[in-house]
């Protein structure tokens, strides 16, 4: 019985020859174009988030501290008592101004009955015309006494409210100047807060590009979740740093915007044109160690890994600065390029491994 088991070097010279002859897989695989797009031309400079509101509150009226109520990190409602002094002098002066408030409203109705009965006297010439005059003087001065009364009183009653020291917005404490016991006099610091609701962006903007920010340029910030926010409240300095030739410029953020907090850097964005640019899809970019690269398909259908200068990217695309060519054709699946190429290396690897 003959044997019909080919010899090894034979059957491993046809293998070669099937898989010479086998089109490139690659053909079927999803490639696009590199062309040149349309890519904004946008200047990136960093800045400094800070709060809008930002405020010492300082007592306005001389008292010992009685309470604190809230400390560093605390969170406040607009109108929240964050002090309180004591008040017992401050309740003693209402008292007495309400007292004499009583005083001057009695005395004001005995002057205007003593008036009437004294007009009604003049009138049927039963009493003199200075006696009269005396009369009305005496009217108008107990009125001027009433009027002094009621500030008096609304005086004492705000000197009181002033014991109880409020947060004039809603925000977080970050500094806390007084201690139980202290005693507070008018501009004594209390506590420091800010708002997190209401945020800007400082960014130091070159001269060169002050005439765009002033014509309305897209302007825009990065947030820390990778989302863009467009910006359209911004201000801009009337003058410029000597030492740096630059402007300051406040970009105002949308009220409620939370992934930014006051002290942090973030990347800004100034656009003021387009430029063309080559591009590919990110999804074709290829990061290994420090080597950027994509995989190019050939004319003849074969695969090439090949390095690249990559820049900023931009939506789903990515610039390329170097390392490849308009017009060449990139794989969109790099994970399934690279099994490719291992598969069409394998056989001719295999072979030369035999011999």
């Amino acid at each position: 019985m003959v044997s019909r088991r080919l010899p090894w070097f034979l059957l491993s010279l046809m293998l070669a020859g099937v898989a010479a002859a086998e089109p490139p897989r690659s053909a079927t695989l999803p490639t696009t174009i590199a062309e040149y797009h349309a890519i904004p031309r946008e200047y990136r400079l960093d800045g400094v988030v800070e709060a809008i509101h930002r405020t010492t509150v300082s007592a306005q009226t001389q008292g010992q501290v009685e309470a604190i109520h809230y400390d560093v990190d605390d969170y406040v409602e607009r109108g929240a008592v964050l002090v309180e002094l004591r008040d017992t002098e401050h309740r003693a002066r209402v008292t007495q101004a309400a007292a004499d408030l009583k005083s001057a409203t009695a005395k004001l109705e005995q002057t205007r009955e003593e008036y009437d009965r004294i007009e009604g006297l003049f009138a049927k010439r039963n009493v003199s015309e200075s006696q009269m005059d005396r009369a009305a003087a005496d009217l108008k001065a107990a009125q001027a006494a009433l009027e002094s009364a009621t500030a008096q009183l609304e005086q004492a009653q705000e000197q009181l409210s002033y014991t109880e020291i409020r947060a004039p917005y809603s925000g977080i404490v970050t500094h806390r100047h007084v201690e139980l016991g202290e005693t507070a006099s008018p501009g004594t610091p209390v506590m420091t807060g800010l708002s997190l609701d209401e945020l800007r962006v400082v960014v130091e903007v070159p001269q060169s590009l002050i005439p765009a920010v002033r014509s309305g340029t897209e302007i825009h910030v990065d947030l820390t979740d990778g989302e863009r926010l467009a910006v359209s409240d911004v201000t801009v300095f009337p003058f410029a740093d000597m030492g740096s030739n630059t402007f300051t410029v406040r970009l105002r953020l949308p009220v409620g915007t939370r992934s930014l907090f006051p002290g942090m850097y973030v990347k800004t964005g100034f656009v003021t044109g387009e430029r063309r640019e080559l591009v590919v899809p990110k999804a074709a970019v290829v990061y290994r160690s420090e080597l950027t690269a994509v995989y190019v398909q050939g004319d003849d259908g074969r695969l090439a890994l090949r390095q690249i200068r990559a820049g900023r990217t931009v939506d789903d695309q990515i610039l390329v600065l170097a390392g490849l060519e308009a017009g060449e054709r990139v794989v969109l699946d790099p994970l399934a390029a690279s099994r490719q190429i291992k598969a069409q290396t394998a056989p001719a690897t295999e072979g030369h491994g035999d011999d």
